[in-house]
């Protein structure tokens, strides 16, 4: 079983998430509503994808995100920013914040499945350039 940690702080994201990932039975889902939390997970629990809402109420995604590179313990795990900023400058933020990709909300439900699984594949490839 796989894991992905959720770090989100809105509720209704984070639902609406959670209830996708039921169309994943491979997959567990941790979720942390602040970065705080999400970074003690992210250690303890050595999960294999990271999704991160860029605009947390305790700490901006740049510095989560920075903190989440920067440690060994989590340098490899691919880090998706999720945020609801426009497609363009989600591109742009996750590529200068170190993310491995990023997805737009509102997203279409099965494009974000299939994107998921793509990083959650062994070994993959998956850069920046993802859109949802």
């Amino acid at each position: 079983m796989q894991t992905v940690l959720l770090i989100e702080d809105n509720r209704y994201d984070a639902q609406l998430i959670g209830t996708l990932f039921k169309r994943l039975p491979e997959c567990r889902v941790l979720y942390a509503a602040d970065a705080e939390t999400g970074l003690t997970l992210a250690m303890s629990e050595n999960p294999d994808l990271i999704l991160l809402d860029l605009g947390l109420p305790d700490m901006d995604g740049q510095t989560v995100a920075s903190i989440l590179k920067d440690m060994p313990a989590s340098a490899h795990i691919p880090l998706i920013a999720v945020t609801a900023w426009p497609p363009a400058t989600a591109r742009d933020m996750a590529e200068a914040y170190g993310c491995d990709g990023y997805i737009s909300k509102p997203f279409n439900a099965n494009a974000f499945l299939a994107e998921i699984k793509r990083f959650l594949k062994p070994n993959n490839t998956a850069t920046a350039e993802t859109l949802l």
